[in-house]
């Protein structure tokens, strides 16, 4: 009597390539986690030490002269927004460096080469990239918090706000790097795009201190939901309701998750 086949997704061959696939993305997210840990004072302490600087000299200009949050003095208002931009700067920054560096060094083909999907690729950078970006945010927040003793209000905000804010960096960071050819490259995507959006994203100042043409043009940039929903978490107060930075937040990690995923999927500019 012949014996009844196996549904397909209980075959040995397809048990298999479910754990080539999992071995395959551990391996590359092992692989860039190592890349920046080898150079910590370059992907984290130089961070660290740049928004300390701004925080020190902010601090010490705007103290008393910019409106912010009732019953919240402006070093307090201050820190949170550093740390959400050392995240995005961050996030974008690791990924996108390390997949341009691959492809002028010419060793992308072997990641080619290897039996690894879309998702691998995209998980393996996402994951690599949070975890630098949680380790540069907790080291400037200790250092911070030794100066500058800040309240907890809603964790879970702050979490969500820091993995949907840190993962659309992310995934920014890999579609640079994929349409990048060289560092000129990348170095106009971060010096056009995401410097000036950090900077004008109220990382600085309350939009609410801003004249009524940029207050509106403020509503339009992502980052600055990423920084204000991230504020909410320590204050329980924000310029904007926590559940829409929590929207636009997701929203766009939703529209460059299905960028990027596509560009993988299809090979754009990397298979040819």
């Amino acid at each position: 009597m012949n014996q009844a086949k196996l549904p397909t997704e209980l075959t040995p061959e397809a048990d298999l390539a479910r754990f080539s696939d999992r071995v395959g993305f551990f391996t590359l997210t092992a692989k860039e986690i190592k890349r920046f840990w080898n150079v910590l004072g370059q992907t984290v302490t130089a961070p660290v030490v740049t928004a300390l600087l701004y925080l020190l000299v902010f601090a010490q200009a705007m103290q008393g002269r910019a409106p912010v949050y009732p019953g919240v003095n402006y070093t307090e208002f201050l820190v949170p927004g550093l740390v959400m931009m050392t995240v995005i700067q961050n996030a974008f920054a690791n990924s996108s460096s390390s997949l341009t560096q691959s492809k002028i060094m010419g060793n992308l083909v072997f990641l080619l080469m290897a039996p690894l999907g879309a998702w691998e690729w995209f998980g393996a950078y996402v994951v690599a990239a949070l975890v630098r970006a949680a380790l540069v945010a907790s080291v400037m927040l200790a250092v911070a918090l030794l100066f500058v003793p800040l309240p907890l209000h809603a964790p879970l905000a702050l979490l969500a706000m820091f993995l949907l804010s840190g993962a659309s960096l992310a995934v920014l960071g890999l579609i640079a790097g994929i349409v990048a050819s060289k560092f000129d490259h990348l170095a106009a995507f971060t010096n056009f795009i995401i410097t000036p959006l950090s900077f004008l994203s109220g990382v600085f100042y309350s939009v609410h201190a801003l004249p009524p043409f940029w207050y509106a043009a403020s509503h339009f940039n992502p980052f600055f939901y990423m920084i204000d929903g991230f504020r909410y978490g320590f204050f329980g107060q924000a310029d904007v309701p926590i559940a829409l930075s929590l929207s636009w937040a997701a929203g766009f990690l939703v529209l460059l998750s299905t960028i990027c995923l596509w560009m993988l999927m299809t090979g754009y500019k990397l298979r040819r």
